[in-house]
């Protein structure tokens, strides 16, 4: 890794599990430390679907990059929470359809800024930037944003499984609200979380990651709470649906079999 990027790993907490370095062990990658693979473990201890679950997510992500460039000629895409680059990133899925497709990646994480600018280093309708997803003014003012987002065309804002890692306190349906408010007509919104309609599980899963991440977490939700996220936009088919039933690429397509929480979510049209 270069020098350039030392200065970013400083404020790297090796201590402190981080959402996005769970995620990346989840999916089988090696930029995570002992903390995260150690609570990752005693998560799937009570949750076990979770590795599934994961894998499924992303593959919904890619899905629906795909879908967006080819069926609605997106070559915009602004990804909030982007975690860890991993194979088939937006960039890859959406420059494959065009190769003028522009993405900016959202993460707060250092490690993520890191290992994400090495991988866009020549790469110049690619950009990464560490900055709050909430933080929307900051986010469509960066400089970076300014100069590969043209915001009077329509782009794809992504909020794939991170909205859980927003609590009540800092609204995430207002965070909706705030980027949809800001988004040319034709512009479309993904978004999914994790949500259960077990009481139980939404009480566990919480309290496990609020304590594991020293409250870098929000809340496991219900269904209901991400419909309302979209409200007042078109939601395009199949609707709100648990992700790996969202536009599946064949009928023998992996699937979410376990129930006890699920990715839950869709894709919906600012008219």
């Amino acid at each position: 890794m270069s020098q350039d990027h030392e200065p970013v790993l400083k404020g790297i907490d090796v201590d402190v599990p981080s959402v996005a370095r769970m995620y990346d062990y989840l999916l089988g990658g090696k930029d995570n430390y002992g903390v995260d693979r150690a609570a990752t473990e005693e998560l799937l201890k009570a949750v076990p679907s979770t590795k599934v679950l994961a894998v499924n997510n992303r593959r919904f992500l890619q899905r629906v990059v795909r879908r967006l460039a080819e069926d609605h000629g997106i070559r915009q895409f602004i990804d909030h929470g982007s975690g860890l680059p991993t194979q088939d990133n937006v960039h890859q899925v959406a420059q494959r359809v065009d190769p003028g497709s522009r993405v900016v990646y959202i993460d707060n994480d250092p490690i993520v800024l890191a290992h994400g600018r090495a991988l866009l280093e020549e790469n110049e309708n690619t950009a990464v930037i560490q900055a709050d997803m909430r933080d929307t003014e900051g986010i469509l003012g960066h400089p970076e944003v300014v100069r590969l987002i043209d915001s009077d065309e329509p782009v794809a804002a992504l909020f794939v499984s991170v909205l859980h890692c927003i609590p009540d306190s800092d609204d995430p349906a207002g965070l909706i609200k705030r980027v949809v408010e800001r988004l040319a007509p034709g512009s479309c919104l993904v978004v999914c979380q994790l949500v259960s309609e077990d009481a139980a599980t939404r009480d566990f899963v919480t309290d496990f990651m609020d304590k594991s991440t020293h409250g870098n977490w929000g809340r496991v939700r219900q269904e209901h709470e991400v419909a309302e996220y979209l409200e007042g936009l078109e939601i395009l088919e199949p609707g709100l649906v648990e992700v790996s039933m969202w536009r599946p690429d064949s009928e023998i397509g992996p699937k979410q079999l376990t129930q006890e929480w699920i990715e839950f979510g869709g894709v919906a049209r600012k008219p």
